[in-house]
């Protein structure tokens, strides 16, 4: 398996969505992946519960030597990242 992937979100990632997101994740990171880039393009709601779908993920990564990048979040979404502390915690590229 490739070391590096891109996984594209889309819609929404809230407390419906973020248990499978999170299981998927997890199983590329499980498998080998190492650099992780999250498109967040096309997603546009992330709720308390999808930020912390990302932070497990992140975490997950980290232990493991790797990395996670979040790529391109619309203006909503990068200001709910700004405003949860998280541009801090994670990579985010515009």
């Amino acid at each position: 398996m490739d070391t590096n992937t891109s996984y594209q979100l889309q819609g929404r990632l809230d407390g419906v969505t973020s248990a499978g997101h999170q299981e998927a994740l997890l199983a590329l990171i499980d498998g080998g992946v190492q650099s992780l880039v999250m498109d967040l393009s096309q997603l546009d709601y992330v709720s308390s519960m999808g930020l912390r779908t990302l932070l497990i993920v992140a975490k997950a990564a980290k232990a493991r030597g790797g990395s996670v990048v979040l790529r391109a979040p619309k203006p909503a979404i990068l200001e709910v990242l700004t405003i949860s502390g998280f541009d801090t915690i994670l990579q985010v590229q515009g």
